[in-house]
């Protein structure tokens, strides 16, 4: 998993690349430049041919910018290039005034652009580029971008339809730590990025601002990633997730892929724990048993003849209580999931609590289960414990608005995995995944078709899958990839039928295309 930096660690890398390893900061520049200009040349074949303006602000991330100009000159001798410089010569950066000069070495002037008067003046030379580079302001952003930067922003985002924007590292006006965007940003269609990603270019909605992101390696070594402190923010890519989707042993049979326990259901609610063992099936376990109260599961086997059921008494209300179950029914069991349907009261909260306490299994908690641990510390449980809330069941175990929780949802999922010492999944656009040691995962699939009810099921009945078919694996790494699988299958399912048209079924039924896309 790529790690993901916030500025003070990039901060830190930087400073033991270039104090501690010895490598100059110039020729970091270098290297940045030349991974864009590769960049800019696999992006756009007739990079030649277009028509390019460089915008570069005072410090390093202008730096880049110059830098970049005499690579792209290098390139292509005869591109229609203009570079703009935000900033007195003076004014700029060691580094930049370094590159600055070695770009005039070569007979090319820049312009300088210190007013609003100076950029009215070069705006029609330049308002009609097909390429613009956006080298501004760059990582060390804080707070909104204002006077000529702002203005330079708003008159890319609103009148370079026909260009294509890449970013330098991170688009001007973005912080690097916060999934806020303060005030004016640049809408890139592609950001090249150095080292690692930056906080803000994996979550949303900042990350809507990067467009494609590319990570490019300019020198740091990955020691010196590793040997930062502190709890981590990682990104889920296919490579992380392969593994699960790996082809099977011709000599494995349904025991070597765990048996999953799915508790829920009610009269009211009958369809949500069929939606989450009917996905647990999809997603590869090889055996699902079904608790439900009488009332709920009637149609279960009649809609999925594989699932086994363990009708169950049910409350004066249709729902189950702390009686319903009898400790037996954990024997032979690889996993359990609790909540999906399984309905609101202090019986019901009840039942939960006692399963927690009683079972010695990997627990999965979803839906009204998540009620019942509110307060509770199930770190000392004998087996890991997952809890799978949406925004505002997160905000309910948190005492928080659900509006505080999207501020900050990775603190958020931190405080609730510290706190109850469990797995927490954050679902929702980009789902996180924090362990209680404090590293987050950032999942970047999925789809605003998913907004539909029974999805937050199908993902219980995924993740308790994953859980018991690979005991072995680390389980941040494997709730991260049914929540990465979960998304790739909504993707699928809302390929075929639309974000409107499609059910959380949906999602369950285009599982095996979401393996086969990552076994290939």
């Amino acid at each position: 998993m790529l790690r993901a930096l916030t500025a003070a660690e990039m901060r830190s890398a930087d400073r033991a690349t270039i104090e501690e390893r010895g490598i100059p900061s110039l020729v970091l520049m270098e290297n940045a430049a030349q991974a864009v200009a590769r960049k800019l040349g696999e992006e756009i074949p007739t990079m030649g041919a277009e028509k390019a303006v460089v915008l570069c602000g005072k410090g390093n991330n202008g730096g880049d910018g110059l830098a970049l100009a005499r690579q792209l000159l290098q390139i292509w001798p005869r591109l229609d290039l203009t570079v703009a410089v935000f900033a007195e010569r003076a004014a700029l950066s060691k580094d930049a005034r370094a590159n600055w000069d070695m770009l005039a070495a070569q007979d090319f002037r820049a312009e300088t652009v210190v007013s609003e008067a100076d950029w009215a003046a070069l705006l029609p030379r330049v308002g009609d580029s097909t390429v613009v580079v956006d080298a501004m302001l760059g990582t060390g952003t804080r707070g909104p971008a204002k006077g000529l930067p702002a203005q330079v922003i708003g008159d890319v985002n609103a009148g370079f339809r026909s260009a294509k924007v890449m970013a330098v590292d991170m688009p001007s006006g973005l912080g690097s730590d916060s999934s806020e965007i303060p005030g004016p940003a640049m809408r890139a269609d592609l950001t090249v990025t150095f080292t690692a990603p930056k906080v803000s270019q994996v979550i949303g909605p900042t990350c809507e601002r990067v467009g494609n992101l590319s990570v490019a390696r300019i020198g740091t070594a990955d020691s010196v990633i590793e040997a930062l402190p502190g709890p981590r923010l990682l990104l889920n890519e296919p490579a992380d997730v392969a593994e699960y989707a790996a082809t099977r042993d011709r000599s494995s049979h349904k025991g070597s892929y765990g048996h999953v326990l799915a508790i829920g259901g009610s009269a009211s609610k009958p369809g949500a724990i069929l939606m989450a063992s009917t996905a647990a099936l999809r997603a590869g376990a090889g055996l699902v048993t079904v608790v439900a109260p009488s009332g709920a599961a009637d149609g279960i086997i009649g809609t999925t003849p594989e699932l086994m059921l363990e009708p169950a008494g049910a409350l004066a209300d249709g729902t189950l209580g702390p009686a319903s179950l009898d400790a037996r029914m954990y024997e032979g069991k690889t996993v359990v999931a609790i909540g999906p349907g399984i309905g609101r009261s202090e019986a019901n909260e009840a039942l939960v609590r006692k399963v927690a306490e009683e079972c010695s299994l990997p627990l999965v908690i979803d839906a009204d289960g998540l009620a019942a641990v509110k307060g509770v510390n199930l770190g000392g449980r004998p087996a890991p414990t997952v809890l799978t809330p949406h925004p505002g069941e997160m905000g309910r175990l948190l005492d928080r608005a659900s509006a505080q929780i999207q501020r900050d949802r990775i603190g958020a999922a931190r405080a609730l995995a510290a706190a109850t010492g469990s797995y927490a999944v954050l679902k929702g656009d980009r789902s996180l995944i924090a362990a209680p040691t404090g590293d987050v995962v950032v999942n970047p699939t999925g789809t605003p078709g998913m907004a539909t009810a029974g999805s937050g099921d199908i993902l219980t009945g995924m993740v308790s899958a994953l859980l018991a078919q690979f005991p072995q694996r680390p389980v941040l790494h494997t709730v991260a990839a049914a929540v990465y699988l979960h998304g790739l299958a909504g993707e699928a399912a809302a390929g075929s039928l639309g974000e409107q048209g499609m059910l959380a079924t949906d999602i369950a039924r285009h599982l095996a295309a979401a393996f086969e896309t990552v076994r290939a």
